[in-house]
């Protein structure tokens, strides 16, 4: 238990209170890929903070005559109440209460969106999840005021413990969880911003190109599970960290030629993964693979430097720095989206993290 994220006001002030804010995704470029609980990960990631692709909640917090022994929710999600979500958020209250036991003290009506679609392949728990902190930490800094450096990092904190990605959407505009030698005072409990990264990181965009929205055949919670009997795991979780180490330097002096092989290997690397596990299984797509070839075309012959990352799932990330938006967006247009369900795709940027709506 983290002592400093203990909630120490014993005799909260109980009055309905009501907050929203938003949250955006992330997209790892070094992933994550194994866990031990409570949510500490096995290697240390960094990821883009996005902008556009964000969850908004709401939750009014309503005092309770007498305090409960497990937290009082309800969950409405884009209008519908949703029992499925139920068993996670409960799993999560029941390890943030002992952080947050003022919660006890209220039922909470929790109501989030979406600004992106469902199962698109953008990461809905990390954005759902710190948007879910952030309104947890607004009472919370309410009833015991606090610095914003530590509201800051307790949201993250508390994010962590529901979706260990969530722990990266807090700030941005790039984030780095896991202890790392290579980021100061970073830590499996909290994200931190990474420093002194060059101006052409900060203003990259990520066009999510969407290949397959169906329910994928296996969930990420399982294939982090995957990783504890995993022949290859400790060699991948020393296999990140190096390419972390190796980014960093990276990331400030802004060489894009050698940003690129790092980040697609990172990707390949996760999928490789998955496929070596037991039991094994492929969440790319034949689609998948006709998009990673012809960016890989397209970039030889033009010397544009557009590059490519997955999340576990089959849709594509494509990342290019802002300079060259008009011909990426072209090349999207004429020669990618026909790989995509119904033409969709997902236009995002670097962001900034959370912020009160």
């Amino acid at each position: 238990m983290e002592q400093r994220f203990i909630f120490k006001n014993r005799k909260p002030r109980l009055d309905v209170f009501h907050t929203v804010w938003q949250a955006p995704s992330n997209i790892a470029l070094i992933k994550y890929w194994g866990k031990t609980a409570p949510q500490l990960p096995k290697n240390a990631s960094l990821s883009f903070t996005l902008s556009d692709a964000f969850t908004q909640t709401a939750v009014t917090f309503k005092p309770l005559k007498t305090p409960t022994e497990t937290v009082s929710f309800r969950i409405v999600f884009e209008g519908e109440e949703k029992p499925s979500f139920r068993p996670k958020l409960e799993t999560f209250f029941e390890q943030i209460v002992l952080y947050q036991s003022f919660l006890l003290h209220y039922t909470l009506e929790i109501s989030s969106h979406n600004t992106f679609p469902h199962s698109s392949g953008i990461a809905s728990s990390a954005s759902s999840m710190a948007a879910l902190a952030a309104c947890l930490m607004d009472l919370e800094a309410q009833l015991s005021p606090m610095s914003e450096d530590l509201k800051k990092e307790k949201t993250s904190f508390l994010a962590r413990l529901g979706s260990g990605s969530a722990s990266r959407s807090i700030q941005g505009p790039m984030m780095a969880w896991g202890a790392h030698e290579a980021i100061p005072h970073s830590s499996d409990l909290v994200a931190v911003g990474v420093d002194a990264i060059h101006p052409v990181f900060q203003s990259y965009c990520d066009t999510i190109l969407l290949v397959d929205k169906g329910q994928k055949q296996v969930s990420s919670t399982l294939g982090h599970q995957l990783m504890h009997n995993h022949p290859y795991a400790e060699q991948r979780f020393a296999q990140a960290n190096r390419q972390l180490k190796n980014l960093v330097p990276v990331l400030q002096s802004g060489d894009l030629d050698a940003f690129i092989p790092i980040v697609e290997k990172e990707a390949l690397d996760l999928h490789a993964m998955m496929m070596t596990s037991d039991p094994y299984f492929i969440l790319m797509q034949p689609n998948t693979l006709h998009i990673i070839q012809a960016i890989w075309s397209f970039r030889t012959k033009t010397n544009i430097p557009v590059c490519f990352t997955l999340d576990a799932g089959a849709n594509v990330h494509v990342l290019y720095p802002k300079n060259v938006a008009k011909e990426v967006m072209a090349f999207i247009e004429s020669d990618l989206l026909s790989f995509c369900e119904n033409r969709q795709c997902v236009h995002d940027r670097v962001g900034v993290g959370i912020k009160k709506a």
